[in-house]
């Protein structure tokens, strides 16, 4: 199984293909253009026209160089940590030069040997600097420490699966005691689900089918109350997400969409591909019932922890009550995950 480390081995060598990565790029190259421009200007207004000037030339260099990153990540992830930070070197000391000499070809520039060197150097200076950065990051969020944090979020969604699951088996035991000792076979099959290393990405259609497990056992409990809609739309079936990553969110629905209100409801569960991301769906009535109290969003924060440390900012996580046309209210969760394969 997959690690949750971005890079092999723990390297600080950035994924390009990860948006926070490229945002942080654009971000640090553009300070550091304000910075020079600030160091070269005799004046505010002087700054604000030097740092137009530069970011002119800046702007096409950092977004060609994305681009070429991006789509070399994989061989950037196969190469050894050197190899990979000499090769991002080369190519904004490369691109730098070719670019300045693109605009003094197309007579935007005078250029010049001199120039041609600078612009080379400055190129080179700023993908150091980046480089380092990302080091120094890497560092900050070791991959034990993010491990480590993992283990405790997950430790923490954990106990309440474990507590509502053998809540479900105890209240059958004396009417439906058959129905119970299913339920204990599928109890025991949760309980090994939940042992498993969860500092690992898992298929999604493991979570898929825990989850299932768990609506079984609710369902048991709840009888016809409990209605479940799946709808799974061209996902790949390849791709790993966070372990217990939408048991808690059922939970949630379970206990205060469905059982407080003691009448009929529906769990909506959606999965489909859009391009590179996978947008997951949940939705459950919302009706409260008397001496039944509002949930404090620790599975929701949780989770969003969760997928900023997996995912950094290439995951997001909405949710919020909606009414109806015809007045009722439904509470919703949006979840939109990267979709790449395994092999990516």
């Amino acid at each position: 199984m997959p690690s949750i480390k971005q890079n092999p081995a723990g390297l600080p060598l950035p994924d390009f293909r990860n948006f926070g990565v490229m945002l942080r790029v654009l971000l640090g190259v553009n300070f550091l253009a304000l910075a020079a421009a600030l160091v070269q200007s005799t004046g505010v207004g002087d700054w604000v026209l030097r740092y137009v000037d530069m970011a002119a030339w800046v702007q096409p260099l950092l977004l060609l160089n994305l681009t070429l990153l991006a789509s070399l990540a994989n061989l950037l992830r196969r190469m050894p940590l050197w190899l990979g930070q000499v090769f991002v070197l080369l190519l904004a000391t490369g691109s730098a030069v070719l670019l300045l000499d693109f605009w003094r070809f197309m007579a935007f520039d005078d250029g010049g040997g001199q120039r041609l060197l600078r612009a080379g150097l400055l190129g080179g200076l700023a993908a150091g600097v980046m480089l380092f950065y990302f080091a120094m990051r890497a560092k900050a969020f070791s991959p034990a420490l993010t491990e480590a944090r993992l283990q405790a979020l997950t430790a923490r969604i954990r106990p309440h699966f474990l507590f509502n699951s053998l809540n479900a088996v105890l209240s059958l035991i004396r009417s439906e005691p058959r129905r119970a000792e299913t339920a204990l076979e599928e109890l025991a099959e949760l309980f090994r689900a939940l042992m498993r290393d969860h500092r690992e990405l898992l298929p999604l259609a493991d979570e898929i089918a825990l989850c299932r497990q768990y609506l079984d056992l609710e369902k048991l409990r709840l009888g016809e109350r409990l209605h479940v809609e799946w709808e799974i739309v061209d996902v790949p079936t390849d791709l790993k997400v966070p372990p217990l990553m939408l048991q808690p969110l059922l939970e949630n629905a379970v206990y205060h969409g469905i059982e407080p209100s003691g009448e009929d409801g529906t769990l909506r569960i959606r999965f489909a591909r859009s391009g590179d991301e996978l947008h997951i769906d949940l939705a459950n009535p919302c009706r409260e019932g008397p001496g039944h109290q509002n949930g404090n969003n620790m599975a929701l924060s949780n989770i969003n922890e969760r997928l900023a440390l997996h995912y950094d900012l290439e995951a997001r996580l909405d949710s919020g009550e909606v009414l109806l046309a015809d007045g009722q209210r439904e509470y919703r969760v949006h979840i939109v995950l990267p979709c790449r394969s395994s092999n990516a």
